[in-house]
């Protein structure tokens, strides 16, 4: 039997899209840490999400996000941002690390790079990523060393936390821990959410800082 949780407000992309420029920082802080914290629950079981995005995140009536949509079993077929790649099949080009796209090399850390594009498209409210780029100019953006610009009004933390999810080296990336860690700091202590990431999470990983 599988078990269906009714979610309010549906998918998160939607969700903000309808929403734009309702919320403060903190409640998209709250929003993203309760992503993080189900992304940190799978990591812990041993699962690799491998379509980790906004439209697969379901909101409630009381703005919890829940990771939906896990473990990717099928081909996407059917998704319109999904494109072949050079190893066969299809993926979401745009919300996939480039090791994946290129040698279908998931982990939490490509999960990782997918949580930064999520965190990317909570900030500004369901954007598309990278925009009307062609997916093999995302692609190629990517790999000369592109990365998406803050969203407008987004905290330089949140965005260097971004950045550091997008690593090239994925063992450079931070794991969900660290992720949950700091954006709990943030919620704590919203001052902080002007104070470079490097600067709050220094004691917790070294993995961050590498």
């Amino acid at each position: 039997m599988i078990v269906v949780e009714y979610m309010e407000n549906g998918s998160l992309d939607s969700f903000l899209r309808k929403h734009d420029g309702h919320f403060t920082v903190i409640q998209l802080v709250g929003m993203l840490r309760g992503i993080a914290s189900g992304m940190k629950y799978l990591s812990d079981m041993g699962y690799v999400h491998r379509d980790l995005a906004a439209r697969n995140i379901l909101v409630n009536s009381n703005l919890v996000c829940k990771v939906s949509d896990f473990g990717l079993s099928r081909v996407l077929e059917d998704e319109p941002e999904a494109a072949y790649t050079t190893t066969g099949g299809k993926i979401p080009i745009r919300w996939t690390a480039p090791e994946a796209i290129a040698y279908r090399k998931f982990s939490s850390a490509s999960d990782a790079w997918s949580y930064g594009i999520v965190m990317w498209e909570v900030m500004s409210y369901g954007e598309r990523p990278y925009w009307e780029m062609s997916n093999q100019d995302v692609i190629l953006s990517i790999e000369e060393g592109y990365r998406l610009p803050a969203p407008m009004g987004c905290p330089a933390s949140l965005h260097q936390l971004m950045l550091h999810c997008w690593q090239k080296e994925r063992n450079h990336r931070p794991k969900f821990t660290d992720i949950v860690s700091f954006l709990d700091k943030l919620i704590r202590n919203p001052g902080a959410l002007h104070t470079l990431v490097e600067d709050i999470l220094v004691s917790n990983h070294e993995s961050f800082c590498c």
